[in-house]
């Protein structure tokens, strides 16, 4: 189920000059002011959990999994390079599965590693702060990787749409309609993080045993579907 020769070229064209630059912006700016909070207003874990869930989990953690998961596959099919890959012979979950442990991986790295940092920095991981928040970015990088992958695979507009549903339906309408953060990633992995966290400090609006369904279903869905609609890529190649 996994392809090294893939993955190889996933990644290469993952940390490529251009994406890797866009990758490292966010972290460092997570980190940045995690740094400058602390030096302003010392170790606190309410402000510690502000920044980390609205900045990190509502901005950081979507915007690298839709860079990751639309990148890992939809520049190929938009130039037409992914007819090369096609033609070897190479089961089509295969390619998927492939792509989408990169993706995870890449989100991972460049979201959890962050957030974890940052969280250290602002309160010294008080409260367990730092780690609920970090595998909540774990967490969520697998979820937003497959969703993200599905929709580089299904429309040219990917990243389009995945910037909607990130920064519009998430961000947005997450914080004014209480109906939006059920079906929001964000919220899923929080609920991890709420378990994990102190009595207080982290909440989410999802219970933890549906949010574990949702994250499970979403990832196994999607990876499933991406699959299928690659098939039919095919097909439609050796009309």
């Amino acid at each position: 189920m996994y392809n090294p020769t893939v993955a190889r070229l996933t990644y290469r064209a993952l940390l490529g000059r251009r994406r890797a630059a866009i990758l490292f912006v966010l972290p460092a700016l997570l980190i940045l002011i995690a740094a400058a909070v602390r030096a302003f207003n010392g170790a606190d874990d309410q402000v510690a959990s502000d920044v980390l869930g609205g900045f990190a989990m509502a901005t950081m953690v979507p915007l690298i999994g839709v860079i990751a998961g639309t990148g890992a596959i939809g520049p190929e099919i938009d130039d037409g390079s992914i007819v090369y890959l096609l033609s070897k012979p190479l089961k089509r979950p295969t390619i998927i599965f492939t792509k989408l442990i990169v993706a995870i991986a890449v989100t991972m790295a460049f979201s959890a590693i962050p957030t974890f940092v940052a969280g250290y920095i602002l309160n010294g991981n008080g409260q367990q702060i730092a780690i609920a928040y970090t595998v909540a970015a774990l967490v969520a990088s697998i979820a937003y990787s497959a969703l993200f992958l599905l929709l580089g695979t299904v429309s040219r507009h990917a990243v389009v749409i995945g910037l909607v549903y990130a920064l519009v339906w998430e961000a947005l309408f997450g914080s004014l309609i209480a109906g939006a953060r059920t079906l929001s990633v964000q919220q899923w992995s929080l609920a991890l993080a709420q378990k994990i966290g102190g009595a207080g400090t982290i909440t989410s609006d999802v219970g933890l045993p549906v949010a574990v369904v949702l994250l499970v279903g979403v990832t196994v869905v999607a990876t499933w579907y991406a699959g299928q609609k690659l098939r039919t890529l095919t097909l439609a190649g050796e009309e």
